[in-house]
């Protein structure tokens, strides 16, 4: 690379190509359109990726083919825009100002009151439109999960998907479609322009277009923050007004975005987006199909990487206690060298990872589960959609021949300053027959591996006991005793 950057920050607009030379890494989408462009239909409403009301679509090509979904524009930085087409929803007018169907399904099925959030809802609606001529009302309500409406109820709002979904004459204007091929050729064009770097008032950003130039870029500058997804370190900026400087951008980079998978293993890329892990993870380990749903919003998991949600180390991220559980690897790559641990060994203390300045994470090596094999993921939050999570418990167990314990890993979040696993519990379940007394006399083991604190998502002693019941609704499940879950779960156990 030796230095030799492109200087400008390319992508296209709606309709429009747009180069910027001078940008700070801290700039936010929605307030660039806002203020700079005057492009005010996207709304700022929590600033945190929450409410949907900034919701845009972002169009970027993936193996080639272009690809659209939607985000939060308060969260995401100028600086991940490199190579994409952004579409607000200034930019679904018609022909002869017409209504794009979903616009015009809203107001026929009173989708709206005080309006301020209705752009955000048409855009997520648009991007479902997109991709799903007939979409079930499970589907909907999934595209809608990260859209908040405070006053017109979100019945209208499922019926206008609805209809939008039966709207597809041959003479519908769409904006998207009738200029695919075209933005597609001009985003292969800015790929090609190489790294970028942008300078702004003694602050830089870096977009790497290749691993090797991250890895040089990040030696270079130890203490960069590397921003993959942002639906964290965007609050850092919006909520905290934390400096991030200088910033490194790697959602571009596709090397980073593979999954591979063999007999005994699949390999995630550390880019690799919810959405994207979705399909792949539920074919290999259905436990995830109930858990990645309930991650954030439809918006955040298009924007949020696995590979984040391990690097940031929070005590509470969703994906490491089941990615413990299951026994997984994390591969971390510099100059120097790549190297591989075992995932439980990365997370050292509360924002401490085994990890140097200058290394990134590379990769996941998530093993399959062998038949015979039972794993379970619970999350437990105060609402069971977009909420961060309270407690998360992840268990994996494999019994011998004669129903005892041959092998067993149980991990949690939020119960500690990072995610591990209950290794008392471990011991006093190995080798001892898989019945209720046993797991219950274990359980009382958790609070020699966990001392929860109190905060305002629940108590320590409510996160001690959620944890022992979760243990003791694997043991249910395992046993198949539905009945008796269900007397549990309306119990102490919920």
């Amino acid at each position: 690379m030796n230095g030799q950057y492109s200087r400008q920050i390319r992508f296209i607009l709606n309709g429009e190509e747009v180069a910027l030379d001078a940008i700070s890494p801290r700039q936010t989408l929605l307030d660039w359109l806002r203020l700079d462009r005057r492009l005010t239909g996207s709304k700022e409403g929590c600033a945190e990726g929450d409410c949907g009301a900034c919701t845009v679509l972002i169009g970027r090509l993936v193996c080639g083919l272009l690809v659209y979904e939607s985000v939060n524009s308060c969260i995401r930085f100028m600086g991940s825009l490199h190579g994409t087409h952004v579409v607000t929803v200034e930019h679904l007018k018609g022909k002869d100002g017409l209504l794009h169907p979903v616009q015009q399904a809203m107001v026929d099925c009173h989708g709206s009151q005080c309006g301020f959030c209705t752009p955000g809802f048409v855009m997520s609606l648009y991007g479902l439109w997109l991709t799903d001529s007939n979409p079930s009302r499970e589907r909907i309500e999934q595209a809608l999960q990260g859209n908040l409406c405070r006053c017109t109820g979100y019945e209208p709002i499922v019926k206008a998907a609805e209809m939008a979904a039966r709207i597809r004459p041959a003479d519908v204007f769409d904006p998207i479609e009738a200029t695919r091929r075209d933005v597609q050729t001009r985003l292969a064009d800015i790929a090609r322009d190489g790294t970028v770097q942008v300078s702004h008032e003694g602050d830089e950003l870096y977009v790497p277009a290749t691993i090797s130039d991250l890895a040089e870029i990040l030696g270079a500058h130890p203490h960069a923050t590397v921003v993959a997804g942002s639906t964290d370190v965007g609050l850092w900026v919006t909520k905290q007004f934390r400096s991030i400087n200088p910033v490194i951008f790697i959602n571009n980079l596709e090397a980073l975005q593979t999954i591979s998978e063999n007999d005994d293993a699949i390999v995630i890329g550390a880019g690799v987006t919810y959405t994207h892990a979705l399909a792949t993870l539920v074919k290999t380990h259905p436990a995830f199909g109930k858990l990645l749903p309930r991650i954030g919003g439809e918006q955040v998991r298009n924007m949020g990487t696995i590979g984040g949600n391990v690097a940031n180390g929070s005590p509470i991220g969703d994906t490491p206690p089941a990615l413990i559980a299951l026994g997984a690897s994390v591969a971390l790559r510099s100059q120097e060298g790549a190297r591989e641990l075992a995932l439980e060994d990365f997370f050292i203390d509360y924002g401490k990872q085994d990890r140097q300045r200058h290394e990134f994470v590379d990769s996941l090596k998530v093993p399959m589960v062998p038949e015979g094999v039972r794993f379970s993921v619970y999350k437990i939050s105060k609402r069971r959609d977009e909420d961060i999570t309270a407690v998360l418990g992840a268990f994996y167990l494999k019994l011998d021949d004669n129903e005892k314990v041959e092998e067993i890993r149980l991990a949690y979040g939020g119960m500690a300053g990072i995610p591990k696993r209950a290794t008392s519990v471990e011991n006093a379940l190995l080798g001892r027959a898989w019945t209720e007394a046993n797991v219950k006399a274990a359980a009382a083991e958790l609070d020699q591996n966990f001392t929860p604190l109190s905060d305002w998502r629940a108590t320590a002693e409510y996160r001690m006991l959620t944890a022992r019941n979760l243990l003791t609704r694997f043991y249910l499940e395992s046993q198949g005793q539905e009945a008796e879950l269900v007397r549990f779960a309306a119990g102490a156990g919920r």
